[in-house]
């Protein structure tokens, strides 16, 4: 019983450290855009992000049942064989989301946890313990929907707001309204985040919880205590900055206008909405990057940088594979050496991990001071060409004939 205590102790550490990297790995989808556009300064944007994440964290628990109760069939494997996948699980999950972060990789940290549990479960149980109906349909499916339904909301949306306003296309700062319109929708963003991304962590507590009989495994509700401790703990995350990631979304895709910011997060907002009504244990990044996307494309003139595009693209079909591997590798640490000791070296094997990913970041630094430098002047809503025509008050005024005196 000391033993499972124990290894139930350190999967609901290493939960939480990867609700910590979530956060951090995920403030870009909700603040790059108002951060590019100047709607927002860099530190204001990630700490009213933080605070918003929070609260979104207590509105649903829909799709942390999802994840406690639905995807693995934890009824046919028993607690000494379960907890340390779980754990294996999240060792896959965290060094992904650690390596992207270090590569600036806007990927899903919610299919490198799906991903990590999958790999770790088929090595140490098998594959008939994953409801592979459940991962199609509230997983795999959205993930292939719903940014491309983001892409052309934002699409839509971008040529809608510039049609309205082309009175202002000759205006240097004739669209600089949206940036008002940007502190709403991407506050939005960030609480649709908090009650998407947070409730996956609880989750997988409450799955290690009721795994070793401490809670009821007819109530997949996340207790009280666990809701505190994930909501905070992404707060955290969120608080400290993915700068790397904020960078490559808010500059790296495309040059974001505040119309376009505006249509983005909008359409962000709306698609991880409504995934959390429905369950659907959606991917947050990919929603935001199809819908920068998607922006992009609607305005005219603008460039998409599709290499960024293809970069990421290609971390998003690895996330679930290689998240799956490295899952798998730990649950093979864990039946090599049995679950404490397996545990225990897989703790170790992992903090050895993160401490070096982290180190090899510190070499190239890139903070708040310096992640949208480059993008100092992009808050300009269009391209103004150096000798714009006189006003008609500048007309006037040229018409006008001087007095004698004047001359």
């Amino acid at each position: 019983m000391e033993t499972a205590v124990l290894i139930v102790v350190l999967v609901i550490a290493l939960a939480l450290f990867f609700d910590f990297t979530n956060g951090f790995h995920d403030t870009a989808n909700a603040m790059a855009t108002p951060i590019a556009t100047g709607a927002l300064k860099p530190k204001v944007a990630v700490l009213l992000a933080a605070v918003l994440n929070l609260v979104g964290a207590f509105l649903s628990t829909e799709v942390s049942k999802t994840i406690s109760h639905g995807m693995i069939n934890e009824d046919g494997i028993d607690a000494t064989t379960f907890l340390p996948i779980i754990f294996a699980g999240l060792v896959g999950a965290i060094t992904w989301n650690m390596l992207t972060w270090l590569l600036g990789l806007p990927s899903s940290s919610s299919h490198a946890l799906f991903g990590g549990l999958i790999g770790a479960t088929v090595v140490g149980a098998s594959a008939a313990a994953i409801d592979f109906g459940v991962v199609l349909s509230k997983v795999v499916l959205p993930a292939l929907i719903a940014p491309f339904t983001a892409g052309v909301i934002a699409f839509l949306v971008t040529r809608l707001a510039y049609a309205m306003t082309r009175r202002y296309d000759n205006k240097p700062d004739g669209r600089d309204g949206f940036r008002w319109g940007q502190i709403f929708t991407s506050s939005l963003v960030a609480l649709a985040h908090g009650t998407n991304d947070a409730q996956k962590t609880m989750g997988v507590i409450t799955l290690a919880l009721i795994t070793a009989g401490l809670q009821d495994g007819d109530n997949s509700d996340p207790q009280t205590w666990v809701i505190f401790a994930c909501a905070f703990t992404i707060a955290l995350g969120t608080y400290m900055g993915g700068w790397r990631i904020i960078r490559t979304l808010g500059k790296g895709l495309t040059d974001v206008k505040p119309a376009q910011g505006f249509s983005a997060e909008s359409s962000t907002a709306a698609t991880i909405l409504a995934s959390s009504f429905f369950g659907f244990a959606l991917s947050t990044t990919q929603v935001a990057s199809g819908s920068v996307i998607g922006s992009g494309l609607g305005r005219r003139g603008s460039i998409v940088r599709w290499r960024t595009v293809g970069r990421i693209a290609v971390g998003w079909v690895l996330t679930l594979p290689a998240a799956g591997a490295v899952g798998a590798a730990a649950a093979l640490i864990v039946v090599w050496l049995g679950p404490l000791w397996g545990v225990l070296v897989g703790s170790v094997i992992a903090v050895a991990i993160i401490l070096g990913i982290f180190a090899r970041s510190r070499r190239n630094a890139v903070d708040a001071g310096n992640a949208m430098s480059e993008v100092a002047d992009s808050g300009l809503a269009v391209k103004v060409t150096r000798n714009p025509p006189p006003t008609r008050k500048q007309r006037a005024v040229a018409r006008k004939p001087r007095r004698k005196d004047e001359k």
